[in-house]
């Protein structure tokens, strides 16, 4: 069986899809506790906190998406889609970590998990199969 079929890397896929549905859920109902994965602090002023909430709504729903977009591609056992879903899933935590390393500090808590994603993805759309 060629790597880019192991179940194993459509378990991981899955593990993270779960991960990300699990922030998504965790943003949209407790927004102040997933700023600490930015490591900021909730605004102070009701009409802050009142946007950041909302803003926090909306990254929620992002994370969630990409997590179905995950089981999606898993479930129906599209290796291919999956891999690249992951690929650009890493994008999106570098993106997240750039944003917090323009304001000084939590950067890792995206850039760290980055890398797992383009090496799952990658081994999914066949980088090792040859070897």
């Amino acid at each position: 069986m060629a790597i880019s079929h192991s179940p194993f890397l459509q378990i991981a896929a899955s593990a993270i899809a779960t991960i990300f549905v699990g922030f998504g859920v965790n943003a949209i109902l407790r927004p102040d506790n997933a700023l600490t994965f930015f490591e900021w602090e909730a605004p102070k002023s009701a009409s802050d906190k009142n946007l950041v909430d909302n803003l926090m709504i909306i990254y929620g729903v992002r994370d969630i998406f990409m997590g179905l977009a995950i089981y999606s591609a898993a479930f129906f056992g599209n290796c291919k889609a999956l891999g690249w879903i992951l690929i650009a899933g890493s994008g999106v935590a570098f993106a997240d970590g750039a944003v917090c390393w323009n304001q000084g500090k939590g950067e890792w808590n995206h850039w760290g998990y980055a890398p797992m994603l383009t090496v799952v993805g990658g081994l999914l759309l066949g980088v090792l199969d040859r070897v």
